[in-house]
Protein backbone atom coordinates (compact mmCIF):
# COMPACT_ATOMS: atom_id res chain seq x y z
CA UNK A 1 0.00 0.00 0.00
CA UNK A 2 0.93 3.38 -1.08
CA UNK A 3 -0.29 6.56 0.71
CA UNK A 4 0.80 9.86 -0.54
CA UNK A 5 -0.18 13.19 1.13
CA UNK A 6 -0.37 15.77 -1.74
CA UNK A 7 0.36 19.95 -0.90
CA UNK A 8 -0.69 22.45 -2.94
CA UNK A 9 -0.03 26.17 -2.52
CA UNK A 10 0.97 27.79 -5.88
CA UNK A 11 -1.47 30.85 -5.57
CA UNK A 12 -4.13 31.43 -3.30
CA UNK A 13 -5.34 27.74 -2.19
CA UNK A 14 -4.11 26.16 0.36
CA UNK A 15 -4.95 22.37 -0.47
CA UNK A 16 -4.03 19.17 1.26
CA UNK A 17 -5.17 15.85 -0.04
CA UNK A 18 -4.14 12.21 0.81
CA UNK A 19 -4.11 9.47 -1.67
CA UNK A 20 -3.96 5.74 -0.91
CA UNK A 21 -2.97 3.21 -3.77
CA UNK A 22 -4.21 5.70 -6.46
CA UNK A 23 -7.33 6.37 -4.90
CA UNK A 24 -8.06 10.11 -3.71
CA UNK A 25 -9.42 9.68 -0.16
CA UNK A 26 -9.30 13.15 0.58
CA UNK A 27 -9.02 16.72 -1.21
CA UNK A 28 -9.22 19.79 1.43
CA UNK A 29 -8.90 23.10 0.10
CA UNK A 30 -9.15 26.37 1.87
CA UNK A 31 -9.60 29.72 -0.10
CA UNK A 32 -8.23 32.83 0.63
CA UNK A 33 -11.18 35.28 0.37
CA UNK A 34 -9.13 38.67 1.01
CA UNK A 35 -8.03 39.51 -1.97
CA UNK A 36 -11.75 40.08 -3.54
CA UNK A 37 -11.02 43.36 -1.68
CA UNK A 38 -8.06 44.29 -3.93
CA UNK A 39 -9.13 42.83 -7.56
CA UNK A 40 -6.64 40.33 -7.58
CA UNK A 41 -4.56 37.63 -5.93
CA UNK A 42 -1.91 39.90 -3.81
CA UNK A 43 1.09 37.97 -2.92
CA UNK A 44 2.16 39.15 0.64
CA UNK A 45 -1.14 37.83 1.53
CA UNK A 46 -1.13 34.95 -0.02
CA UNK A 47 1.49 33.65 1.47
CA UNK A 48 0.61 34.92 4.74
CA UNK A 49 -2.80 33.06 4.71
CA UNK A 50 -0.62 29.99 3.81
CA UNK A 51 1.03 29.73 6.79
CA UNK A 52 -2.40 30.16 8.80
CA UNK A 53 -4.35 27.51 6.59
CA UNK A 54 -1.83 24.72 5.53
CA UNK A 55 -1.91 23.02 9.21
CA UNK A 56 -5.78 22.85 9.42
CA UNK A 57 -5.94 21.95 5.66
CA UNK A 58 -3.64 18.95 6.12
CA UNK A 59 -5.36 17.87 9.56
CA UNK A 60 -8.71 17.60 7.82
CA UNK A 61 -7.15 16.03 4.97
CA UNK A 62 -6.01 13.22 7.67
CA UNK A 63 -9.28 13.39 9.64
CA UNK A 64 -11.30 12.56 5.99
CA UNK A 65 -9.52 10.24 5.25
CA UNK A 66 -8.90 8.11 8.39
CA UNK A 67 -5.25 7.95 8.71
CA UNK A 68 -2.82 9.34 10.87
CA UNK A 69 0.27 11.20 9.80
CA UNK A 70 2.49 8.38 10.54
CA UNK A 71 1.08 5.89 7.96
CA UNK A 72 2.05 8.55 5.05
CA UNK A 73 4.88 6.91 2.56
CA UNK A 74 5.72 10.03 0.75
CA UNK A 75 4.67 13.53 0.97
CA UNK A 76 3.97 15.71 -2.46
CA UNK A 77 4.65 19.17 -2.79
CA UNK A 78 3.84 21.90 -5.41
CA UNK A 79 7.42 23.00 -6.74
CA UNK A 80 5.97 25.40 -9.74
CA UNK A 81 5.12 27.28 -11.27
CA UNK A 82 3.35 29.65 -9.62
CA UNK A 83 3.74 32.90 -6.36
CA UNK A 84 7.12 32.23 -5.06
CA UNK A 85 6.03 33.32 -1.52
CA UNK A 86 3.20 30.78 -1.34
CA UNK A 87 5.35 28.16 -3.09
CA UNK A 88 7.70 28.43 -0.18
CA UNK A 89 5.13 27.55 2.53
CA UNK A 90 3.96 24.33 1.04
CA UNK A 91 7.72 23.62 -0.33
CA UNK A 92 8.78 24.15 3.20
CA UNK A 93 6.10 21.92 5.12
CA UNK A 94 6.91 19.57 2.94
CA UNK A 95 10.39 19.20 3.85
CA UNK A 96 10.21 19.66 6.78
CA UNK A 97 7.15 16.32 7.03
CA UNK A 98 9.44 14.55 5.03
CA UNK A 99 12.46 15.16 7.14
CA UNK A 100 10.60 14.50 10.78
CA UNK A 101 9.04 11.13 9.23
CA UNK A 102 11.95 10.08 7.30
CA UNK A 103 9.96 9.60 4.18
CA UNK A 104 10.50 10.58 0.77
CA UNK A 105 9.92 13.90 -0.79
CA UNK A 106 8.65 14.23 -4.22
CA UNK A 107 7.88 17.16 -6.59
CA UNK A 108 5.59 18.35 -8.61
CA UNK A 109 5.16 20.31 -11.59
CA UNK A 110 1.77 22.37 -11.13
CA UNK A 111 0.96 22.34 -14.65
CA UNK A 112 2.30 18.76 -15.07
CA UNK A 113 -0.41 17.94 -11.96
CA UNK A 114 -3.47 19.48 -14.12
CA UNK A 115 -3.22 17.25 -16.65
CA UNK A 116 -2.63 14.40 -14.35
CA UNK A 117 -6.20 15.06 -12.51
CA UNK A 118 -7.64 12.83 -15.27
CA UNK A 119 -6.35 10.39 -13.50
CA UNK A 120 -7.90 10.70 -10.29
CA UNK A 121 -11.61 9.15 -11.52
CA UNK A 122 -12.57 7.18 -14.05
CA UNK A 123 -13.25 7.51 -17.38
CA UNK A 124 -9.28 8.19 -17.92
CA UNK A 125 -7.52 8.73 -21.08
CA UNK A 126 -5.16 6.50 -22.74
CA UNK A 127 -2.03 7.28 -24.03
CA UNK A 128 -1.17 9.52 -26.90
CA UNK A 129 -3.74 12.00 -25.75
CA UNK A 130 -3.79 16.10 -26.40
CA UNK A 131 -4.99 18.06 -23.47
CA UNK A 132 -5.84 22.10 -23.78
CA UNK A 133 -4.70 23.16 -20.23
CA UNK A 134 -6.44 26.79 -19.85
CA UNK A 135 -5.72 28.89 -16.16
CA UNK A 136 -4.99 32.18 -15.66
CA UNK A 137 -1.66 31.80 -15.99
CA UNK A 138 -1.22 29.66 -18.77
CA UNK A 139 -2.92 28.15 -22.17
CA UNK A 140 -1.21 25.46 -23.51
CA UNK A 141 -2.23 22.17 -26.31
CA UNK A 142 -0.01 19.61 -24.61
CA UNK A 143 0.53 16.64 -26.35
CA UNK A 144 0.95 13.80 -23.08
CA UNK A 145 3.26 10.11 -24.49
CA UNK A 146 3.07 9.27 -20.96
CA UNK A 147 2.00 10.01 -17.13
CA UNK A 148 5.23 12.55 -17.15
CA UNK A 149 6.20 12.67 -20.96
CA UNK A 150 4.82 15.67 -22.19
CA UNK A 151 5.63 18.01 -24.53
CA UNK A 152 4.06 21.62 -25.14
CA UNK A 153 2.82 22.02 -28.90
CA UNK A 154 1.01 25.43 -28.56
CA UNK A 155 0.74 27.71 -26.01
CA UNK A 156 -0.05 31.41 -25.36
CA UNK A 157 2.50 34.58 -26.69
CA UNK A 158 0.99 37.41 -24.42
CA UNK A 159 -1.77 36.47 -22.16
CA UNK A 160 -3.57 33.60 -20.99
CA UNK A 161 -7.53 32.84 -21.57
CA UNK A 162 -8.01 32.95 -17.57
CA UNK A 163 -6.57 36.36 -17.61
CA UNK A 164 -8.24 37.33 -21.14
CA UNK A 165 -11.56 36.14 -18.59
CA UNK A 166 -10.90 38.25 -15.47
CA UNK A 167 -9.24 41.31 -17.30
CA UNK A 168 -12.66 41.41 -19.28
CA UNK A 169 -14.70 41.52 -15.82
CA UNK A 170 -12.73 44.07 -14.44
CA UNK A 171 -13.67 46.15 -17.50
CA UNK A 172 -17.03 45.92 -17.04
CA UNK A 173 -17.01 46.67 -13.24
CA UNK A 174 -17.68 43.04 -11.93
CA UNK A 175 -15.96 41.81 -8.60
CA UNK A 176 -12.76 39.41 -8.25
CA UNK A 177 -12.91 36.82 -9.19
CA UNK A 178 -14.69 37.73 -12.20
CA UNK A 179 -13.99 34.94 -14.93
CA UNK A 180 -16.92 32.38 -13.17
CA UNK A 181 -19.16 35.75 -13.41
CA UNK A 182 -18.52 36.22 -17.22
CA UNK A 183 -19.46 32.61 -16.94
CA UNK A 184 -22.34 33.05 -14.65
CA UNK A 185 -23.86 36.26 -16.83
CA UNK A 186 -23.39 35.03 -20.21
CA UNK A 187 -25.55 31.95 -19.47
CA UNK A 188 -28.59 34.26 -20.27
CA UNK A 189 -27.52 36.34 -22.74
CA UNK A 190 -26.69 36.00 -26.67
CA UNK A 191 -23.29 35.08 -27.78
CA UNK A 192 -24.25 36.85 -31.05
CA UNK A 193 -24.98 40.04 -30.04
CA UNK A 194 -21.57 41.70 -30.32
CA UNK A 195 -18.70 40.72 -32.53
CA UNK A 196 -15.05 40.30 -31.10
CA UNK A 197 -12.03 39.98 -33.31
CA UNK A 198 -10.20 36.51 -33.51
CA UNK A 199 -6.38 37.02 -33.51
CA UNK A 200 -4.86 35.57 -36.35
CA UNK A 201 -1.84 33.52 -35.44
CA UNK A 202 -0.11 30.91 -37.14
CA UNK A 203 0.21 27.44 -35.88
CA UNK A 204 -0.93 26.42 -32.57
CA UNK A 205 0.43 29.32 -30.53
CA UNK A 206 -2.55 31.65 -28.74
CA UNK A 207 -2.45 35.62 -28.13
CA UNK A 208 -4.92 37.50 -26.19
CA UNK A 209 -3.72 40.43 -25.32
CA UNK A 210 -5.32 41.94 -28.61
CA UNK A 211 -8.99 40.67 -28.21
CA UNK A 212 -8.59 42.68 -24.64
CA UNK A 213 -7.51 45.64 -26.12
CA UNK A 214 -10.73 45.51 -28.57
CA UNK A 215 -13.11 44.69 -25.38
CA UNK A 216 -11.57 47.38 -23.45
CA UNK A 217 -11.90 50.11 -26.46
CA UNK A 218 -15.77 48.73 -27.45
CA UNK A 219 -17.28 49.12 -23.65
CA UNK A 220 -15.46 52.73 -23.66
CA UNK A 221 -17.07 53.52 -26.58
CA UNK A 222 -20.12 52.67 -25.68
CA UNK A 223 -20.33 53.81 -22.11
CA UNK A 224 -19.15 56.92 -23.68
CA UNK A 225 -22.38 56.95 -25.81
CA UNK A 226 -24.50 55.76 -22.91
CA UNK A 227 -23.07 55.63 -19.20
CA UNK A 228 -25.47 52.83 -18.58
CA UNK A 229 -24.42 50.21 -21.48
CA UNK A 230 -22.90 47.79 -19.10
CA UNK A 231 -25.69 47.86 -17.15
CA UNK A 232 -28.55 47.55 -19.70
CA UNK A 233 -26.46 44.63 -21.74
CA UNK A 234 -24.51 42.56 -19.27
CA UNK A 235 -25.47 39.39 -20.24
CA UNK A 236 -25.32 39.77 -23.99
CA UNK A 237 -21.29 41.54 -23.38
CA UNK A 238 -20.35 38.94 -21.16
CA UNK A 239 -21.52 35.82 -23.77
CA UNK A 240 -19.78 37.45 -26.78
CA UNK A 241 -16.47 37.69 -24.75
CA UNK A 242 -17.12 34.29 -23.68
CA UNK A 243 -18.02 32.74 -27.00
CA UNK A 244 -14.69 34.80 -28.64
CA UNK A 245 -12.71 33.31 -26.03
CA UNK A 246 -13.82 29.57 -26.72
CA UNK A 247 -14.02 30.04 -30.16
CA UNK A 248 -9.91 30.61 -30.30
CA UNK A 249 -9.06 28.08 -27.83
CA UNK A 250 -11.43 25.49 -30.06
CA UNK A 251 -9.98 26.56 -33.55
CA UNK A 252 -6.57 26.17 -32.15
CA UNK A 253 -7.46 22.42 -30.61
CA UNK A 254 -8.95 21.24 -34.01
CA UNK A 255 -6.12 22.33 -35.83
CA UNK A 256 -3.85 20.21 -32.93
CA UNK A 257 -6.29 17.37 -34.02
CA UNK A 258 -5.61 17.77 -37.39
CA UNK A 259 -2.02 18.12 -37.14
CA UNK A 260 -1.26 14.85 -34.89
CA UNK A 261 -4.19 12.73 -35.66
CA UNK A 262 -5.01 12.06 -32.19
CA UNK A 263 -8.99 11.93 -31.40
CA UNK A 264 -8.45 11.18 -27.47
CA UNK A 265 -9.24 15.35 -26.25
CA UNK A 266 -8.69 16.59 -22.73
CA UNK A 267 -8.89 19.96 -20.86
CA UNK A 268 -7.38 20.79 -17.83
CA UNK A 269 -6.64 23.97 -15.28
CA UNK A 270 -8.96 26.38 -13.80
CA UNK A 271 -10.87 28.02 -17.02
CA UNK A 272 -11.92 24.34 -17.81
CA UNK A 273 -14.86 24.75 -15.06
CA UNK A 274 -16.40 27.41 -17.30
CA UNK A 275 -19.44 25.88 -18.75
CA UNK A 276 -19.43 27.67 -22.14
CA UNK A 277 -16.26 25.89 -22.51
CA UNK A 278 -17.08 22.84 -21.05
CA UNK A 279 -20.32 22.38 -23.38
CA UNK A 280 -18.47 23.89 -26.71
CA UNK A 281 -16.04 21.18 -26.21
CA UNK A 282 -18.38 18.29 -25.63
CA UNK A 283 -20.54 19.40 -28.61
CA UNK A 284 -17.45 19.68 -31.04
CA UNK A 285 -16.37 16.29 -29.96
CA UNK A 286 -19.15 14.69 -30.53
CA UNK A 287 -19.64 16.25 -34.06
CA UNK A 288 -15.66 15.31 -35.02
CA UNK A 289 -15.65 11.75 -33.31
CA UNK A 290 -13.76 12.70 -30.32
CA UNK A 291 -13.23 10.47 -27.15
CA UNK A 292 -13.66 13.71 -24.36
CA UNK A 293 -12.50 13.61 -21.12
CA UNK A 294 -13.65 16.95 -18.92
CA UNK A 295 -12.81 16.66 -15.37
CA UNK A 296 -15.04 17.55 -12.46
CA UNK A 297 -15.32 21.17 -11.20
CA UNK A 298 -13.43 20.25 -7.82
CA UNK A 299 -10.30 18.31 -10.02
CA UNK A 300 -10.28 21.74 -12.41
CA UNK A 301 -9.07 24.69 -9.73
CA UNK A 302 -5.90 24.50 -8.31
CA UNK A 303 -6.38 21.38 -5.87
CA UNK A 304 -3.41 19.06 -4.06
CA UNK A 305 -5.72 15.73 -5.52
CA UNK A 306 -3.69 16.40 -8.72
CA UNK A 307 -0.80 16.38 -6.61
CA UNK A 308 -1.42 13.49 -4.60
CA UNK A 309 -2.19 12.04 -7.62
CA UNK A 310 1.08 13.05 -9.90
CA UNK A 311 3.47 12.23 -6.50
CA UNK A 312 1.56 8.59 -6.45
CA UNK A 313 2.90 7.89 -10.21
CA UNK A 314 6.49 9.29 -9.29
CA UNK A 315 6.39 7.49 -6.41
CA UNK A 316 5.38 4.19 -8.12
CA UNK A 317 8.82 5.35 -10.21
CA UNK A 318 11.13 6.06 -6.86
CA UNK A 319 10.98 9.44 -8.46
CA UNK A 320 11.98 11.24 -5.14
CA UNK A 321 14.17 14.82 -4.31
CA UNK A 322 16.32 15.71 -1.90
CA UNK A 323 15.95 18.59 1.52
CA UNK A 324 17.90 20.62 -1.11
CA UNK A 325 14.67 21.13 -3.14
CA UNK A 326 13.72 24.59 -3.82
CA UNK A 327 10.35 26.16 -5.13
CA UNK A 328 10.51 27.72 -8.34
CA UNK A 329 8.30 30.30 -9.84
CA UNK A 330 8.66 29.51 -13.32
CA UNK A 331 9.32 26.07 -13.91
CA UNK A 332 8.48 24.11 -17.26
CA UNK A 333 7.85 20.63 -18.24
Amino acid sequence: MAIILGIESSCDETSAAICIDGEIRSNIIANQLVHQHYGGVVPELASRAHQQNIIPAIQEAFSVAKISKNEVDAVAFTRGPGLLGSLLVGTSFAKAFALAKNIPLIEVNHMQAHILAHFVENPKPDFPFLCLTVSGGHTQIVKVNDYFNMEIVGQTLDDAAGEAFDKSAKILGLPYPGGPLIDQYAQSGSAEAYSFPEPQIPGLDFSFSGLKTSILYFVQKNVKADPDFIQKNLPDICASIQQRIISILLAKLKRAVAEYQINQIAIAGGVSANSGLRNALQELGEKKGWQVFIPKFEYCTDNAAMIAIAGYHKFLKKDYVDQSIAPLARMTF
